[in-house]
């Protein structure tokens, strides 16, 4: 078969298999092609596919028929030599489960399969040489994963070339399973550091109807620990989410708390995104306002950071430190409110103990519920999001703390002006050291929603936290 004059890749009725047609220079003594080159192929639309083992099969005889095979790792499939009739049957759980697809292959083309995609072929020229490019080093124990179907499954009717009578099997495959009774090959899973913290109760909650979310605490993973990263088994993880962090602006700015904050906010981080990126495994991390002045509002991702603290340059180190290694992603936030101690909490407290609290006026930006700020996180994730800084906030019209502290009297039933407001300087006077923050901590979320994710009215999350969250006395 010929090959393609220019590289091209294409999608197919399963999701995630792309085929490949490849330029194949030919000539007197024969053919070239780069049968795979990861920077063009990239940019033509393949997954950055990192291989760390490659394969290869000669079938002697025409009809040689083999297959199908679902194993748990990405594969990039073509022929050095022959032609095959390729198959490949979805065994991912959901709607595409039992999907079919087919094509004809040759020295021209090539075939990205998704991991849980079952793949089989049948040679249709004798001294094929069949050559796959894998994610994972084979195991014996990664045998346990791999899930099969019979090639005569009636329910597929496949339509093979040659007769699978008249083909050349193994009893093994002659054994395997119908459709039917195959086993669906689950997905990898995605590993979510700091499992108790706001952020980690708001991915515990979506874990509950997504079984990739994979929750570590810090009795797990403390990345206090100097050796933590090491010790971290991402081999069946898609991706990592650091939500884990020292988040203590005002121990930040003291001795003990800036040495903590280094540590867990920037050179572990850079511990983490060194194993991920040894490993190929996209990580994302959760960053902040703080990394900013607050000398202008809506900021984008581009804006220059320019940390008021200790807290926020700890956090920009560990942004640039994920920043430094390809197809990692960045989320900033602000103001996170969640199941735990936060400002929401404390006015609702308050507001039931009777008590009129003094509530800075001058610091406006937006509330980003920990709902929200998982839900975004996975929106990324599932939609295949291009890697980098994003930022992500609860919507709606900017406010101070001392309007939200309103808003939250006035929800809970209580005379909203019991808020008292005082400016930020002032409630700084009996608190000598309280750090330094933005006075501006809204955030430009145009790239984000660029994506298609809406942020939901924040009048809804604030009234249903309330409800969700009753203070019992």
């Amino acid at each position: 078969m010929g090959g393609a004059a220019q590289l091209r890749v294409e999608g197919s009725p399963i999701q995630g298999l792309e085929v490949v047609s490849l330029p194949v220079h030919r000539d007197e003594r024969g053919w070239f092609k780069e049968n795979w080159q990861r920077e063009k192929m990239v940019a033509a639309g393949l997954p950055d596919f990192r291989p760390v083992q490659n394969n290869v099969s000669f079938n002697g005889p025409r009809g040689t028929t083999r297959g199908l095979h679902a194993e748990p790792w990405d594969k990039y499939i073509s022929v050095l030599s022959g032609e095959i009739f390729g198959v490949w049957v979805d065994l991912r759980p959901g709607h595409g489960f039992g999907s079919l697809f087919t094509a004809k292959m040759g020295e021209g083309q090539a075939v990205f399969v998704p991991r849980g995609v079952a793949n089989a072929f049948q040679t249709l020229a004798s001294n094929t040489v069949y050559s796959y490019l894998v994610t994972e080093h084979w195991t014996e124990a990664a045998r346990l994963e791999y899930s099969y179907v019979n090639l005569a499954d009636p329910d597929l009717d496949i339509p093979w070339p040659i007769s699978l009578d008249e083909a050349i099997v193994s009893q093994a495959d002659k054994e395997h399973p119908p459709l039917a009774q195959a086993k669906p090959v689950q997905p990898k899973k995605i590993a979510v550091l700091g499992g108790n913290g706001q952020l980690g109760r708001a991915f515990a909650q979506l874990a509950k109807s997504d079984e990739r979310i994979a929750l570590y605490t810090r009795a797990q993973t403390d990345l206090q620990s100097p050796g933590f990263a090491a010790s971290l088994d991402l081999a069946n993880c898609s991706h990592v989410v650091n939500a884990a962090a020292m988040t203590s602006v005002d121990r930040a700015q003291t001795p003990a708390g800036s040495a903590e904050a280094w540590q867990v906010n920037a050179v572990a981080v850079r511990q983490l995104a060194a194993r991920c990126g040894e490993l190929g495994v996209p990580l994302v991390h959760v960053s902040t306002d703080y990394v900013f002045d607050g000398a202008q509002r809506e900021v984008d991702e581009l804006h220059p950071i320019a940390p008021l603290g200790v807290y926020g340059q700890s956090k920009a180190a560990g942004e640039q430190a994920v920043l430094a290694h390809t197809g990692n992603y960045v989320v900033r936030t602000s103001w996170v409110i969640g199941q735990g101690n936060n400002f929401v909490s404390t006015m609702r407290r308050l507001a039931e103990q009777g008590i009129a609290p003094r509530v800075v006026d001058d610091q406006v930006g937006r509330l980003t519920f920990a709902s929200e700020l998982a839900r975004g996180i996975m929106h990324l994730l599932d939609t295949g999001s291009a890697p980098g800084i994003y930022h992500l906030q609860g919507g709606g019209e900017p406010a101070s703390w001392y309007q939200v502290a309103r808003e939250v009297f006035a929800l809970c039933g209580h005379d909203p002006d019991a808020v008292q407001p005082v400016s930020t300087r002032e409630y700084a006077l009996d608190r000598p050291h309280l750090a330094p923050r933005p006075v501006n901590s809204t955030l430009d979320t145009a790239k984000l929603q660029a994506t298609g994710f809406a942020p939901k009215p924040l009048s809804d999350l604030l009234d249903q936290f309330l409800g969700q969250n009753r203070v019992t006395s």
